[in-house]
């Protein structure tokens, strides 16, 4: 039963010192310190429960983000929880919307980002409420609800309600099936935590083949900085896992579309199933060039984790310009804008693979894909989502990993809940941890 006023929001710039180790690091962001703005929403309901929301950032302009929250916040404040979700389109669109907000927008950027943490803070609360995952939440939803949930304006030309609904439907056949084989096997995924940018060679060795012992067989390397180097680092790669298991390659939106083809044409000899990111995330017809360039080379496109929302994913698939499609839970406007995502994904038979790492994110995205499978794709050719191993001991419900699966969450909530020592430890800049660095750093 949903009950309560939101009666108070607050937001705590949350950073991890990830660029000292190197990890995170790619292409384009060479030292990455793993952040998040930490929305949590609280009620006067007697319960006491709380919602807990992110955004992922990385280090400076975490600030930025927290700002764009409270400027948000009073779209939240004073309001019943039933009346938000009982017209969650109508919610959704008032806090992406904002009439002035927008300016900055609209629906992308930093004020999308903190529509995303709140949006997220809502759905961890509702779930708790009724005492389920959020995947379960979404799963037992009847799809006229879950359609309620999504605001369709700009891509009534590729999805309408009626088409949404008709694939909610036909996805109810085998849904308990499914249900029951997640709840077993989990949703496969692969691992990007074996070959960031900044690592050592043997280094890169020693964690590929640690993760194969440990049951994984599809990896992802960064590439893009110098091709000598990606040369190397991708021979050695598939020196370690073989030649059989699945590889993959991230640029991080680091070439020209010219240069992404060369480059990859150079790089095809290490099979690789796809490339992720090849170029700027705003050139959709780029994306299509590359796209077509590759199919001769068996590599595939991938994109995703900085699309702005449901509109450029909307033309990245009209213009045939990806064969994976890679939602991110906190780029997008939360579940509510994901959702539209899935569903144009389904409509275009484009397989989702979520990206995930960061902070929280596999915490979050894993009740996205676990939803997606049961209710929308009803597949799992040529899907799974990325897996990083870093951060998870800050969270109160971390993701479980089987078998290299995802194992899917039984807690009440959206698995956005952080421990509150580590949020005080590494909160920005008075935590203790960031208290010794910049002490250390002025010395």
């Amino acid at each position: 039963m949903v009950r309560g006023r939101i009666s108070r929001l607050s937001v705590r710039d949350v950073r991890f010192p990830t660029s000292l180790g190197g990890h995170g690091s790619d292409a384009m962001h060479t030292d990455p310190d793993y952040s998040a703005a930490y929305v949590v929403i609280e009620t006067d309901a007697e319960d006491g429960l709380k919602g807990c929301g992110i955004t992922f950032t990385l280090g400076k302009g975490t600030e930025v983000v927290v700002c764009a929250v409270n400027a948000l916040a009073h779209h939240v404040l004073n309001k019943d929880l039933k009346d938000i979700v009982g017209d969650f389109r109508g919610f959704y669109r008032q806090l992406a919307n904002d009439g002035q907000l927008r300016w900055i927008g609209p629906e992308k950027g930093v004020v999308h980002l903190a529509t995303a943490a709140i949006l997220n803070a809502v759905w961890d609360l509702w779930a708790k409420q009724e005492g389920k995952p959020v995947w379960k939440l979404l799963v037992d939803m009847d799809p006229r609800t879950l359609v309620s949930c999504i605001d369709f304006r700009y891509i009534t030309d590729v999805l309408t309600e009626e088409d949404a609904l008709e694939i909610l439907q036909k996805g109810q056949v085998g849904k308990k099936e499914r249900e029951e084989q997640m709840l077993a096997q989990g949703y496969p995924a692969y691992t990007t935590s074996c070959a960031w940018l900044g690592y050592s060679d043997d280094m890169l060795k020693q964690l590929c083949t640690q993760a194969l012992k440990d049951g994984w067989t599809r990896f992802k390397v960064k590439v893009g900085a110098d091709l000598q180097d990606d040369e190397r680092r991708c021979r050695l790669i598939r020196d370690v896992i073989g030649p059989e298991k699945t590889l993959m390659m991230d640029a991080n939106q680091r070439w020209d579309v010219p240069e992404a083809v060369e480059w990859m044409s150079k790089l095809a000899k290490f099979k690789p199933l796809w490339i992720e990111e090849p170029t700027s995330p705003d050139d959709i017809l780029g994306h299509a060039t590359i796209s077509k360039a590759l199919v001769p080379l068996g590599i595939g496109v991938a994109t995703g984790e900085q699309c702005h929302n449901r509109v450029i994913f909307k033309q990245l698939l009209q213009a045939k310009a990806l064969q994976f499609l890679q939602i991110d839970s906190c780029r997008l406007g939360s579940v509510n804008e994901n959702l539209s995502v899935l569903l144009m994904a389904k409509k275009f038979e484009i397989p989702v693979c979520p990206h995930a790492g960061g902070v929280g994110l596999c915490e979050l995205v894993q009740h996205l894909i676990l939803f997606d499978y049961i209710s929308v794709s009803a597949s799992l050719k040529n899907r799974m989502c990325e897996y990083v191993d870093h951060l998870h001991e800050h969270f109160k419900y971390p993701v479980m990993i089987q078998r290299a699966s995802y194992m899917p969450p039984k807690d009440a909530g959206y698995s956005t809940e952080m421990k509150e020592e580590s949020v005080k430890k590494h909160q920005y800049p008075d935590g203790e941890v960031w208290k010794k660095l910049l002490a250390a750093q002025e010395n």
